[in-house]
């Protein structure tokens, strides 16, 4: 299914900023992707029951790209945390398939609302900016499948790659702010992986989805989007070693909440 040369252009625009935020952030540009590609998705006359759920497949499968492009950038500066990646791994698998299951079954309203409730809790938790207990460390390996499993299923029903609770909680945990972006982008491929296959399988023979779609995800806005992305985030992995912590707890949480408002208010349109 083509798509028409201004939509083109926007979904351009869209992924080059959704991949310097990747960077940037560690979001993995879902954040942003959601609300805009649900945004586009309306204006192209999508049906209105499946346009959220079809936005957050397309981004879980657009941070599939993303990730990996911005944690290349954060990998060479030595900045990942691998031994956090590994632990929380397992348990964002689980949760990222179950969590697609879960959205499936909830009404698009609900979803967009879940979205920004807490996307605007995160964004309160890191402008807060408390500095954490000293003492505080990183749970043991049980501990950390089940931080790994909340965030995946969390992740999965919103549409992005983690970073909104990932990052807060490495902070709290004494991992500093630049690891925990870096670590974050990183466990953004696992969340996008399993998010994607649990949507497709989701939508699999669903009646009523728009050509050009497998199962839940856009395939045409995918290809768009991720073709932009992964060349900005590069861009914004180095410009976030240049920015010192406040200043990047700073941009991190006011992304959030002009993301948390928009999606609340696409909640109360139903």
């Amino acid at each position: 299914m083509l798509l028409a040369w201004p939509l083109v252009v926007e979904l351009l625009l869209l992924g080059a900023g959704a991949g310097f935020l990747a960077g940037l952030l560690g979001v993995g540009g879902g954040m942003v992707l959601v609300p805009f590609i649900t945004l586009l998705l309306t204006l192209k006359g999508f049906p209105s029951d499946l346009i959220v759920k079809v936005a957050i497949a397309t981004s879980l499968a657009t941070i599939c790209f993303t990730s990996l492009s911005s944690v290349r950038a954060h990998h060479a500066r030595g900045a990942v945390r691998w031994d956090i990646v590994r632990r929380l791994a397992p348990g964002i698998v689980l949760g990222s398939l179950l969590g697609a299951q879960v959205a499936k079954a909830l009404p698009s309203a609900l979803l967009a609302g879940l979205f920004a409730l807490f996307v605007g809790f995160s964004a309160t938790q890191m402008l807060r900016g408390g500095k954490p207990t000293p003492a505080r460390q990183l749970p043991p390996a049980p501990g950390l499948f089940g931080v790994g499993g909340v965030i995946g299923a969390v992740s999965a029903l919103v549409g992005a790659g983690g970073a909104f609770m990932s990052v807060p909680f490495m902070t709290w945990c004494n991992v500093p702010i630049h690891n925990a972006v870096a670590t974050s982008a990183a466990l953004g491929v696992p969340i996008a992986l399993a998010g994607t296959a649990g949507y497709i399988a989701a939508g699999w023979n669903l009646h009523g989805l728009p050509p050009g779609t497998l199962g839940f995800l856009y395939l045409p806005a995918l290809l768009v989007v991720s073709t932009a992305s992964v060349m900005t985030a590069p861009l914004g992995a180095r410009t976030a070693h240049a920015l010192d912590v406040q200043q990047l707890r700073r941009v991190f949480a006011l992304l959030l909440y002009a993301i948390s408002g928009y999606m609340f208010w696409r909640a109360l349109q139903g």
